[in-house]
């Protein structure tokens, strides 16, 4: 004879602690460190003719973060950071939404990596990015019009912790061998980098 299974129940006692915790979740702190103020403003001469850009490279990319973290439109992006800037009490520019779509465009973001000591074991694959194409209804009905347009991104990854230490785009005839040695270049700021393995998946 099958006895009914019966369901465990746990009975919360400290309500006004949970209640708490659960109000926390929404709490919002933001931390601004000294040096993204200070270089906030452009003053990289480009050795073009006219005035330096108003903005640095560190202004983009914090603006380029909080629209993905927070799934933004440019329009709201530009009007939550200067919001922020006075919440913070700061007389700073605001890029507007206009210039911030130009320039995360050309925007070259360094991929932070962890310091590790020992041999790097590095899996290589990659993956296609469709860059042009049109609906999957359209092209049952009427077929197609024009020629899709793919790109290839490369990715080597820390086989131990799965971290992304290296990535590369290319069209879509580049093999992984190709560009392997892209791959393994050292990044800014470190003067080498070790490998035990490359494996190609």
């Amino acid at each position: 004879m099958k006895t009914k299974k019966t369901k465990r129940r746990y009975r919360l006692r400290n309500w006004k602690h949970d209640k708490a915790a659960l109000v926390q979740r929404g709490s919002l702190t933001l931390w601004v460190s000294d040096d993204v103020i200070t270089a906030w403003r452009g003053t990289r001469q480009t050795g073009k003719r006219g005035k330096p850009r108003t903005y640095s490279d560190t202004a983009v990319l914090c603006m380029a973060t909080l629209k993905e973290v927070y799934h933004l439109p440019r329009r709201a992006t530009q009007g939550l950071m200067g919001s922020l800037m006075r919440l913070l009490g700061l007389a700073m520019p605001v890029m507007p939404y206009s210039q911030l779509s130009r320039r995360c465009a050309t925007l070259e973001v360094a991929l932070p990596r962890r310091a590790k000591s020992g041999p790097l074991h590095m899996a290589v694959d990659s993956t296609g990015v469709k860059v042009f194409g049109e609906g999957e209804w359209k092209v049952r009905q009427h077929g197609y019009t024009k020629r899709r347009t793919w790109r290839k991104l490369h990715i080597g990854a820390d086989e131990t912790t799965g971290e992304i230490v290296a990535a590369v785009v290319t069209t879509n005839n580049v093999a992984d061998s190709q560009v392997l040695e892209d791959l393994l270049e050292p990044s800014p700021g470190e003067s080498h980098r070790w490998l035990s393995e490359a494996s190609f998946c």
